[in-house]
């Protein structure tokens, strides 16, 4: 179970959710008409954003000795990391907008740097899951292209959405079996992400 749990954890990672929700919004949305090599060099801009420059400057911090886990499972660490990762989210909402990208989408990139900074506040006093801050924002782009009449045609979207819950419930006991967050973080977590998505996407 400890196993699956890092695996869940690792696959499900803050720094990668946002590209899962760009490829569902490219692939399964009214978006999907767009020419494949526009969906993949949005996506493959996205992912080199959104997670290849986090990781990379969290890899550099650890070389530097400011965080001693590139899991940044200790709360004191992930200051700098959630302010480098909400500047890699909100220069991804401003790539997406000037590529004149669908509003509810950029918004999605805006959603997630202020649901990031709210993180980065809370952790200062309290370790709140930015796992499921990640998460939550997924199932509420989820709903939010529901709720438009986004989604494609042919595509089974409501089974996508459950099971896109289901993922972030994984996630979420994942966490708390591995004693990375209490339930109540957990909740926390997936509450401001699912806000801040959520809400900001309807502009």
């Amino acid at each position: 179970m400890k196993k699956f749990s890092q695996i869940i954890s690792a696959v499900f990672s803050p720094i990668v959710v946002p590209t899962y929700a760009v490829v569902i919004a490219l692939w399964c949305s009214r978006l999907m008409f767009l020419p494949l090599n526009v969906r993949w060099h949005v996506v493959l801009l996205v992912f080199c954003i959104t997670a290849i420059v986090p990781l990379v400057a969290i890899l550099c911090l650890k070389k530097l000795g400011v965080v001693t886990d590139p899991g940044l499972n200790n709360r004191s660490e992930r200051t700098i990391p959630y302010i480098i990762t909400g500047l890699a989210y909100a220069a991804c909402a401003v790539y997406l907008w000037r590529a004149n990208a669908p509003g509810w989408l950029w918004l999605f990139m805006v959603g997630a740097t202020v649901a990031t900074l709210v993180s980065g506040v809370v952790n200062r006093w309290w370790k709140i899951s930015a796992h499921m801050a990640a998460m939550g924002g997924l199932v509420a782009i989820m709903f939010r292209i529901l709720g438009i009449g986004m989604a494609a045609p042919g595509v089974p979207f409501l089974l996508l959405t459950s099971l896109v819950v289901i993922a972030a419930g994984a996630v979420g006991t994942a966490r708390v079996f591995l004693n990375r967050h209490t339930l109540l973080q957990v909740i926390a977590g997936a509450a401001n992400g699912f806000i801040c998505v959520y809400l900001l996407s309807a502009f």
